[in-house]
């Protein structure tokens, strides 16, 4: 029989469940580890999921065990969790998405061996407005994450010639992801087909190490730049989330462009990859470097994408930059 315990979280009382289940066997990292994980770090990453629908990765056996994607909330979930529900893209009943908007919620939502929240780009009820424009760097077989630094470090130069600030973090599993703050009035109808077209751009630029095509076959020893997380049906794993890629927990943190600098130098990334005693003592020491990502006002505008100039790049000719499918219905999800 499951062993049950309630805990009164702010006030909350929260029913937990069986905290000596191993979750990472191989680390000995149990259930109750996780919940103790995302207690400790929820004064940080709970501004950055407030009032944005998450998709939830549960690994109810543990990571050794199947997992599969919570969209919908179960009958089961208590009425004082927040929801918000979204129409489906082929119709039907509306998907209703957890909202992670407090600490009872997270814990409760940890208990269910939710070790990887996927948040959305945009909050709601304003669910065709992204705040943040990201660009997810995912290294190819015979790539790793020091040439995702690489690609990185071309994208922060060339969004800086329109003044952008960038706010890079590791994926806590082989990459990187790159946010561009927004905080302004701007829909996915202008993020995602400006996210293509740079990717699309620096592809032409260098081929031998950016593909910006999804086909994996492509991607070998090179990396691919995802713009396609700029959709309004998409998640992207949230800044202060567990992984579940590895046998040891591993959490998707904020790196400075310092630090990319120093492993680019040193040719070696073993600093960037923070278990989460590690990266509950660096966010004591650091803060949340992610914290802009929350407040700062940047303004994309759609003819920004006019400016770039590829020339003299032959392969123009071949690879055209053009918005993304504008068949796409926006607030609607599968």
């Amino acid at each position: 029989m499951p062993q049950k315990r309630e805990l009164d979280v702010n006030g909350r009382k929260v029913q937990v469940s069986n905290l000596d289940k191993l979750l990472y066997p191989a680390a000995g990292f149990t259930k109750g580890d996780v919940l103790n994980y995302y207690i400790g770090v929820s004064h940080y990453l709970l501004p950055h999921l407030k009032g944005r629908p998450v998709t939830l990765k549960r690994f109810p056996d543990g990571i050794a065990g199947k997992f599969f994607y919570q969209k919908d909330v179960p009958a089961s979930t208590p009425k004082w969790v927040k929801t918000f529900p979204v129409p489906r893209r082929a119709g039907g009943k509306d998907i209703c998405y957890t909202v992670i908007d407090d600490l009872p919620t997270l814990v409760w939502c940890a208990n269910r061996a939710s070790l990887e929240l996927h948040p959305f780009l945009h909050r709601a009820p304003r669910i065709d407005r992204p705040t943040s424009l990201v660009f997810d760097l995912d290294p190819g077989e015979g790539a790793d994450i020091l040439q995702c630094i690489e690609v990185a470090f071309l994208l922060k130069d060339i969004l800086g010639r329109w003044n952008f600030q960038t706010f890079p973090k590791v994926s806590g599993s082989k990459g990187l992801q790159l946010y561009l703050p927004l905080n302004t009035v701007v829909t996915y109808d202008v993020t995602r087909p400006f996210a293509k077209g740079i990717a699309q751009f620096l592809a032409v630029k260098h081929p031998t190490l950016i593909v910006a095509e999804m086909a994996k076959a492509e991607r070998k020893q090179r990396v691919f730049i995802d713009w396609s997380q700029n959709s309004d049906f998409k998640t992207t794993v949230g800044v202060y989330s567990l992984r579940a890629k590895r046998q040891y927990p591993f959490v998707s943190l904020p790196v400075t462009w310092d630090e990319l600098e120093h492993a680019r130098k040193s040719k070696t990334h073993d600093g960037l990859y923070y278990q989460p005693g590690a990266a509950r003592e660096r966010l004591e020491q650091m803060g949340d470097l992610f914290a802009p990502v929350l407040q700062l006002k940047q303004h994309l505008r759609s003819d920004f994408l006019a400016q770039l100039d590829a020339k003299p790049a032959r392969a123009k000719r071949q690879t055209r930059i053009t918005p993304a499918n504008d068949s796409i219905k926006h607030g609607v999800q599968e």
